[in-house]
């Protein structure tokens, strides 16, 4: 979304932070076999339940499914008892979190993979992210994208020709980025350097509409990702105003343009974050002050860092005027369009800059939101499972495999009470969570939000 990002605290207070928010080694560490024993698996691959299966688990990969599998001694038993759903860990493909706090907390949601999409602490990158893909400390895999835009306007990083640009990428792969993360107002020079860089170090560009660009030019140039499906109404369709003035800035674009976004999205093969959630959580608050501080007051916000929660106080979407509710309904129709013409749609929240979007719960609440606008369960499902396997595997070849229960797989998985396709909710509150190769029963996830809640609530205590 358009608005600005906190500035990074200097590096010596970092990594303090660091250290004292990282958790302890679980207690349940994968230094052994883990056996997924009489659970009914929901692969990812099909709709299809297979019913009581064992699922062999070792250094952090599946490394064998079956009916009848023979468990080796000593493997640790996570018995589903035959009621019990296994299912792929959520992925999360928009997110601005650079805390091990937050990390945490998309743990504890069963969310074990998650894209940065942009301006992390040199801290992060360099130390904790490193530390939670190996399992070190609790946390989902991480992703990361470097963010450029052509101007300060949203005080991002700024690249002003060419010659930047393709240093930028350079400078990106060296600190330990897989993406770069283009953003609104680059010029045509620029982001033709960045996407001719990208490919030539494999570094592939994701990200919103450039304004001078547009994205079906985008697309075709290599971008394998869209950022927002927002983005379209802002490079992509055209905004139609009455007795030749201007359209009204929450104006609607006409559904009759769909059909052709859909067909350049698909002629490239192209990625599109479904987003809805967060776009519904802004037009909620647009010019209700209110509603910010209803947010605050979510239960979940305890688990919102305090800087976090200043932020959210401080941006100016409810001092905005207008309706985003033509436009939200329109996002809802596109969404539903993009879905039935087999758009590869992944799920995202932009979480935790936004107010009402704190990490975890919001990729929830995009799934329902998902669901709402007509969606299958299976389709809001695979937006945060397989599809943003597949987007991770397509752009960065030598990477783990995940988002479906198979062999070789990365073994992101999360044991529910109920079968997700009849009751995305029951994700919710997972009976267990894999991550990076340690398993997280509920009582260590719940001991996870403990420990995040009451470090925040210190804070507040003299």
């Amino acid at each position: 979304m358009k608005l600005p990002v906190l500035i990074a605290a200097p590096l010596f207070l970092l990594c303090a932070q660091v250290l004292a928010q990282a958790a302890a080694p679980p207690a349940l560490e994968s230094d052994t076999v883990t056996a997924f024993v009489a659970v009914n698996l929901l692969t990812m691959e099909t709709e299809r339940v297979l019913p009581g299966q064992t699922v062999l688990v070792e250094h952090g990969k599946i490394a064998a499914i079956g009916a009848a599998l023979p468990i080796p001694a000593g493997a640790r038993i996570v018995d589903g008892h035959g009621s019990a759903f296994l299912s792929p860990g959520l992925a999360d493909m928009h997110t601005h979190s650079d805390t091990s706090g937050d990390l945490k907390v998309y743990l504890a949601n069963g969310v074990t993979t998650v894209l940065n999409m942009g301006e992390a602490s040199n801290g992060f990158i360099a130390q904790v992210r490193p530390e939670v893909n190996r399992g070190k400390i609790a946390g989902p895999h991480v992703y990361a994208s470097f963010m450029v835009d052509g101007s300060p306007r949203y005080g991002h990083f700024v690249v002003s020709n060419a010659e930047q640009a393709r240093a930028v990428v350079g400078l990106a792969k060296t600190n330990g980025y897989d993406f770069i993360k283009v953003y609104n107002n680059l010029s045509p020079e620029s982001f033709t350097a960045l996407a001719d860089e990208g490919r030539k170090q494999h570094m592939p560009l994701v990200g919103h509409g450039v304004t001078a660009v547009g994205l079906e030019r985008q697309l075709d140039a290599g971008q394998v990702m869209v950022a927002h499906a927002e983005e379209f109404m802002y490079t992509t369709f055209f905004h139609p105003g009455q007795d030749g003035k201007p359209a009204p800035a929450d104006a609607a674009p006409d559904s009759a343009e769909i059909p052709a976004a859909i067909a350049f999205v698909k002629r490239n093969h192209a990625f599109v974050t479904a987003d809805l959630n967060t776009y519904a959580t802004i037009a909620r608050q647009w010019g209700k002050p209110a509603v910010v501080e209803r947010y605050l007051q979510m239960p979940e916000a305890r688990y919102l860092a305090p800087d976090r929660r200043l932020q959210w106080r401080g941006e100016d979407y409810a001092r905005r005027h207008g309706d985003l509710g033509a436009r939200l309904a329109f996002l809802q129709l596109f969404t539903k369009q993009m879905a039935d013409a087999g758009v590869a749609l992944i799920a995202g929240t932009d979480a935790p800059t936004i107010p009402g979007l704190v990490p975890g719960y919001s990729l929830h609440d995009d799934l329902q939101e998902l669901e709402q606008a007509g969606l299958s369960r299976y389709q809001a499902l695979a937006a945060a499972t397989r599809v943003p396997g597949e987007m991770i595997r397509q752009s960065l070849p030598n990477a783990e495999a995940f988002g479906t229960i198979k062999a070789g797989s990365r073994a992101d998985l999360i044991l529910s009470e109920k079968n997700p396709l009849d009751d995305l909710a029951t994700l919710r509150t997972p009976l267990g969570v894999m991550a990076n190769g340690n398993w997280y029963p509920q009582t260590a996830l719940q001991a996870l939000l403990e420990q995040v809640a009451g470090k925040y609530r210190s804070a507040f205590v003299p």
